[in-house]
């Protein structure tokens, strides 16, 4: 009709965001948070830093590459199933106290662990792992045989490689994520004894950048709580020869630090360049003079101006004379 306009409406869907949160990537992969984690951990799913933010992301491209396998979302979450003494005992057909020999002697490696009502270590396995093991031939003797004479003398001496094994297993996610020396200093010095520490880094602005730099270990507990202590104990190496490694590894990356300087650590001021070389005696250098820029010539005719000059025509043996010009 003449007079009349038809407007036409747009409606504009807002674009979903090219990287997720780790909370959001977990609710649309069917994952608790928990799993979501130690999938992370695991290298099942592949998160990348945020450009805005130090977070870690998961973009949508990763998420549709789990959508679309076989499976989903069962075959993932099997894929990160952790199970216990007693369930891995029976997904592997052998009683719960040869389960325990063998992951005391360092063949089966735990993932987590968490302390029960009682302050009990409960150690969890990938039940993936369990079942990998089982499947290889060359461990069908320790699984149905005896134990050999010398696995039976280390377990009656004491040996337990289950913390040091979960250890090992958390500090290889740690540098895995790390992007620098400084980075993957901190995830080694997370699993070192204080002492041993201050006996490698005794510059005090290395140490405390580094002590910045050391990722968060799993809490459990109330901090200085028994809980909290034994937690600490598991996570801290304890044997000789592993706090040797970890010692010569951080020193090895604190080395990377010094010299030289990585792209993504601010260059230390004079004072903290200087505490890096306190053998070095700094000499100063003789300042080379440089040519003036030629200045105009003065003129000594002209009576000089400014304050002083006033002041001196105010000195007291002109200032009588200039008393009396005022009475006359």
């Amino acid at each position: 009709m003449p007079g009349t306009t038809i407007a036409s409406v747009t409606t504009l869907t807002p674009e979903r965001p090219a990287l997720c949160a780790p909370s959001r990537a977990a609710r649309e992969l069917g994952l608790k948070r928990y799993e979501f984690d130690l999938a992370v951990e695991l290298g099942r799913i592949r998160v990348v830093a945020d450009e805005r933010s130090s977070a870690r992301r998961v973009a949508r491209t990763e998420i549709a590459r789990l959508q679309a396998q076989a499976g989903f979302p069962q075959t993932l979450r099997e894929r990160v199933r952790v199970v216990g003494t007693k369930e891995g005992a029976s997904l592997m057909g052998v009683s719960e106290g040869r389960f325990a020999r063998l992951a005391r002697l360092g063949l089966l490696a735990p993932v987590r662990f968490y302390l029960n009502r009682y302050r009990a270590v409960v150690w969890l396995y990938l039940a993936e792992e369990l079942r990998e093991f089982v499947a290889n031939a060359e461990h069908a003797d320790l699984i149905t045989g005896r134990t050999p004479e010398t696995l039976r003398s280390q377990l009656t001496a004491g040996l337990d490689l289950r913390p040091r094994n979960w250890r090992g297993r958390h500090l290889g996610f740690l540098l895995r994520q790390a992007e620098d020396p400084w980075a993957r200093a901190g995830a080694i010095a997370a699993f070192l004894p204080g002492e041993e520490i201050a006996e490698i880094v005794k510059i005090p602005y290395e140490r405390a950048r580094l002590d910045r730099m050391r990722p968060s270990l799993p809490e459990h507990g109330a901090p200085g709580s028994p809980a909290a202590l034994l937690s600490e104990q598991i996570m801290t190496a304890q044997d000789a020869d592993e706090i040797a490694w970890l010692s010569a590894d951080l020193a090895r990356q604190l080395d990377a630090t010094r010299a030289p300087w990585s792209a993504s650590s601010p260059v230390p001021g004079r004072r903290d360049h200087a505490a890096r070389q306190p053998g070095v005696r700094r000499v100063p250098t003789p300042a080379v003079p440089r040519p003036s820029a030629p200045t105009a010539p003065v003129d000594t005719t002209r009576p000089p101006r400014g304050l002083l000059t006033w002041l001196r025509r105010r000195s007291p043996r002109s200032a009588p004379a200039a008393d009396h010009a005022r009475e006359t």
